[in-house]
Parts: structure tokens; C-alpha cells; sequence
């Protein structure tokens, strides 16, 4: 199979693109793929540490507030469009992947103008706004959460849930006592993503240093911008403080509690893992996109959320004790999450789109 891929701007797009790289490539090896990702973003790094070929277009978000940048936004498009076209005439792909990002609007663009099929993986419960430009002229639409099928045209439009489920699946379970842990006692992993959270890290700093009498021990991932201050914090012996975890996965599941964002990978590995949570969703993210990821387990009795605003040491102490002191709490909250995520999503995306290659979709 011949793929060229796109996603960019953040993990919650890049990783998803990687986990359906990684199935096409356990399913036939002899693949070869093209990623087109934006000049100045995330995708840069980590794509070709992956080893896979990596081509980067200059290519910005429309600018709402400053709307005279928006010329330079229009000319980059349609140059990146032209150059799209040129790249995927010389590399005659079978299909052409877009996972979310302003990135992938000349891409899929390129390829719909060339008649090539094109498949769409929308991962939050709110779709962004380039997948929705291109939803009429993309042959195949996949989304995260059952939610947002509404969203998209129908008879295209099939739940695949996030192939990061499936990759978490797969992971070695990493023991506690990896990272200075007691195998023993309750791990609750507090994490806001790979920067952080800094408005959330001021209340968790007057947070953890009440939990010192706790039965249970935590785990701390500051994000690397807020790590040496957090560092200096006098916490107690049950609290582990770290700036970043690589594969994260493997340390989710030894734990008995999340205190995380909702972002859509994080929640699809809660859902594939089945890790009771309590989601303090980003307020400060398009269309308020985490907070409807969130309750979408929530209203489902599925995880615990508590919004930014509302977040006091407190009331954290208050929602963690309520979960980790029940284990009726615990058992339904896996039970939920069970019934909620797709732990097949990497190999039905696979087959969905060998079938539309085939033509038989």
C-alpha cells in the first residue's frame, strides 16, 4: 500500500496519524508512506524519528482578530495546494490520510482534485474546522466518539473510535517501582500533557502537600515548562514529581486514578485502559472541544469532571477520595468505559480503508 498521511500541530492529531501508520505497517510491511505535516510544528521532531519519509508546507490557521494576515494565510494555501499536487502526482499514492490540522486542508484538497481516495479521522467531539471543510470531499469519514457522527455527511460517516486506543492495548505495563514507586499502594498519575497546565500546576501545588496521611502515592508529570519551579515545592513522601513520561501508557496501566485534561488521544487510552478519572478539561482550546470530549464519559458515568474554574484544592481531595475509596465507584467506572471505546480502532480503520482502495466501499 502507497500512503501519504497528514496531521499536524499537536499530539492529539500527530499520534492518532502514527497509530494507523503503525497498523498499515504490522499489516503489510512492504508499505510506503509520505507524511506531510506544517514547516514549524511538532510533526517536524517526532515524524521522522519514526523513520518515515517527512515533507513540510508552509501553512497557517485562518487569523480571526488580525483579519489583513489572512492574505498571506490564502496565498500559502494555494501554494501548499499546488505543491501538494505536485508531490502526490510523483509519489501515486492509493490513498491519502488526513488526521486533523490546518495542514491537511491542501493535502486532502491536492488529492480530491486528482481523484485519489481520501479517508478523514476526526478524533474530538467537536470537530475542528479543517476536517469540516473537507468532509464533502473526502470519500471516507472516521470518527472518535459517537457524538460527532451527526457532524459529518452520513452515508460517509463511520465510528471508529482513536486508533491510540489500540496502541495503548499493546503496551508493556510499566511497574511503579520503575519510577521510585511502591509496586504496593494506589498510584493516582496527575498529568496535564507534555507542557503542562500552569494555571492547573498553581492549585495542585497547594493541593498535594494536604495528602501527605493518604493511603495512596502520586504521580506528579508537571509538563516541562513548569518542572524546576514545581521541583522546589515541599510535598511529601508520597508524592513523585517528573517533568514528562515516555509512553505514558505503560505507567496508565499501574494506575488506580487519572487526573488529567481531555484531550481525545488521553481519553481514548482512559476508555481502551479502563482507568477511573477525574477530567479538568482545557477551557482554553477551540469551540470548548475538551469539555464536550469530557462529558461524553461523564454522561456516562464513566469519569469524574471538575472545570477549571471551579478547581480548588478542596474540592480535587474531595473527587479523588470519592473514587478511590469505593470500589463500587471503581468497578462501574470500568464497566462504563468498557462499553465506550473501540480497542479494535487501529485495525478497523486498516480495513475500512483496504476496502475503500478496493473499491468496495
Amino acid at each position: 500500500m502507497r500512503v501519504v498521511i497528514s496531521a499536524g500541530g499537536t499530539g492529539g492529531h500527530i499520534y492518532p496519524a502514527l497509530a494507523i501508520v503503525h497498523k498499515i505497517q504490522e499489516k503489510e510491511p512492504n508499505s510506503e508512506f509520505l507524511y506531510i505535516g506544517t514547516h514549524n510544528r511538532m510533526e517536524k521532531d517526532i515524524v521522522p524519528k519514526e523513520g518515515i519519509p517527512f515533507r513540510s508546507i508552509e501553512v497557517y490557521g485562518f487569523n480571526r482578530k488580525q483579519l489583513w494576515k489572512n492574505f498571506k494565510v490564502i496565498h500559502c494555501l494555494y501554494k501548499s495546494k499546488k505543491q501538494c499536487v505536485k508531490w502526490l502526482k510523483e509519489f501515486k499514492p492509493d490513498i491519502v490520510i488526513g488526521v486533523g490540522g490546518y495542514v491537511t486542508v491542501p493535502v486532502l484538497s491536492a488529492a480530491h482534485k486528482l481523484g485519489i481516495k481520501t479517508f478523514l479521522h476526526e478524533q474530538n467531539s467537536v470537530p475542528g474546522k479543517a476536517n469540516l471543510s473537507l468532509a464533502f470531499h473526502t470519500d471516507l469519514i472516521g470518527v472518535s466518539f459517537q457524538s460527532s457522527m451527526d457532524s459529518f455527511p452520513v452515508k460517509k460517516t463511520i465510528f471508529t473510535g482513536n486508533p491510540c486506543s489500540e496502541d495503548a492495548l499493546k503496551k508493556t505495563p510499566m511497574k511503579k517501582s520503575e519510577l521510585g514507586l511502591d509496586d504496593k499502594k494506589k498510584l493516582v498519575l496527575i498529568v496535564m500533557g507534555s507542557l503542562g497546565a500552569t494555571s492547573v500546576n498553581e492549585i495542585l501545588k497547594k493541593t498535594l502537600p494536604l495528602v501527605e496521611k493518604e493511603p495512596y502515592q502520586f504521580l506528579f508529570v508537571t509538563g516541562k515548562n513548569d518542572y524546576e519551579e514545581i521541583l522546589n515545592c515541599a510535598f511529601p513522601k508520597n508524592v513523585k514529581v517528573v517533568p514528562y513520561i515516555d509512553n505514558m501508557t505503560r505507567i496508565m496501566k499501574n494506575t488506580d486514578l487519572m487526573i488529567t485534561r481531555a484531550g481525545a488521544s488521553t481519553l481514548s487510552e482512559i476508555m481502551s485502559l479502563q482507568i477511573p478519572s477525574i477530567l479538568i478539561p482545557s477551557p482554553y482550546v477551540p469551540n470548548n472541544h475538551q469539555y464536550k470530549n469530557a462529558m461524553d464519559l461523564v454522561s456516562e458515568n464513566a469519569a469524574l469532571i471538575i472545570e477549571e474554574k471551579d478547581l480548588t484544592p478542596e474540592i480535587l481531595i474531595q473527587k479523588m477520595k470519592e473514587v478511590l475509596t469505593s470500589r463500587e465507584k471503581q468497578e462501574q467506572m470500568k464497566k462504563n468505559l468498557s462499553k465506550m471505546g473501540v480497542p479494535n480502532s487501529a485495525t478497523l480503520i486498516y480495513q475500512e480503508i483496504q476496502k475503500l482502495i478496493e473499491g468496495k466501499r
